[in-house]
């Protein structure tokens, strides 16, 4: 198989890429060049908000694009009107944030969608990604694989949520921990969707897939306890009411990264239907080896992850934690 890879150095990009070279494909990574790609792969350069960003791609032949942009959607829209007569197939890796919100517990690919348009520049993430989606069919129809992911964890994590976790139950001590530690997550590591996608593409499937482990996969629980157990066992999980979290007005999601509480945020967020993705081979490691992974990598770079300059870095400070430990 020749992949052409939109990225392909950082994060979901990253693990799409190296999943491909595990298979012995061909690999073409297209990036601006700010990261190496993988060792092995062919690089092109381009930026795709500039005039005559794409030039790199005017010749060439591919089995299979796969695309995690996820910015203005023109971007796609012009790359899937440059490649669609000399690709076979074309993946984009959505979000579940294409769903209107607030999103029903159970909701499946046919729920309703927000507004979206392949011609817009880049507004919000949601319709940016909606948009990107819409312009990946218009260019290959049923050729068009739509990868709606969730959270996504895993090595090469640049968004800073399970590096959180993972720094704080290393410094040990007490640590907030938000309750219910029963309540259930659904997410995906990074390179569980990348082989996800790869084997999908290469079967010929098109349309759109909810990309995310299956409810009661991990629990806020086992996810924490992963962590302490993981980075030595030093920490002290303090189960917090989350009454008592919010009302200190702590943020779910940015200050303690993951959590979101019980109510139409988690089931927007927590509440997918993935069982179209399971019948399509969605298989999900544990989340003990996802932590596992994600600290032996994280370890290598000396406990410092690297992070998206568009996303602020997330986590509860020291002095608010202790606060409310009553420390």
């Amino acid at each position: 198989m020749k992949l052409l890879m939109l990225g392909g150095t950082e994060f979901v990009g990253r693990a799409i890429t190296e999943d491909a070279l595990t298979r012995g494909w061909e690999v073409t990574v297209f990036h601006r060049g700010n990261h190496a790609p993988p060792p092995g792969t062919s690089a092109l350069h381009g930026d795709r908000t500039a005039p005559g960003g794409l030039a790199a791609l005017a010749a060439g032949e591919w089995d299979l694009v796969v695309d995690t942009w996820g910015g203005a959607p023109t971007a796609v829209r012009d790359s899937g009107r440059l490649l669609r007569d000399r690709v076979g197939h074309y993946a984009y890796i959505s979000s579940r944030s294409v769903y209107a919100y607030p999103a029903p517990a159970g909701l499946a690919e046919d729920g309703l969608l927000v507004e979206g348009s392949p011609d817009a520049g880049s507004t919000a993430y949601a319709e940016d990604k909606r948009g990107a989606e819409l312009a990946a069919v218009d260019a290959f129809a049923d050729r068009a694989l739509l990868v709606r992911a969730g959270l996504i964890l895993g090595p090469y994590e640049n968004v800073g949520r399970l590096p959180w976790w993972l720094n704080r139950t290393a410094r040990g001590g007490p640590v907030l921990a938000p309750g219910p530690r029963e309540l259930p997550l659904q997410y995906i590591d990074a390179r569980d969707l990348a082989g996800w996608t790869l084997d999908a593409a290469a079967a010929g499937l098109g349309g759109a897939y909810n990309l995310v482990s299956p409810a009661g996969h991990a629990t806020t629980g086992t996810l924490l306890d992963a962590c302490a157990a993981t980075t030595g066992g030093g920490a002290d999980l303090r189960w917090t009411d989350p009454a008592r979290i919010l009302e200190a007005g702590v943020e779910p999601w940015t200050e303690l990264p993951i959590w979101v509480p019980e109510g139409e945020a988690y089931d927007h967020m927590h509440g997918g239907d993935v069982s179209r993705a399971l019948a399509a081979g969605l298989k999900c490691r544990p989340v003990e080896e996802t932590v596992a992974d994600t600290w032996a990598w994280l370890r290598t770079l000396g406990g410092i992850a690297p992070q998206r300059p568009d996303r602020p870095a997330p986590g509860l400070s020291p002095e608010r934690e202790a606060a409310l430990l009553g420390l």
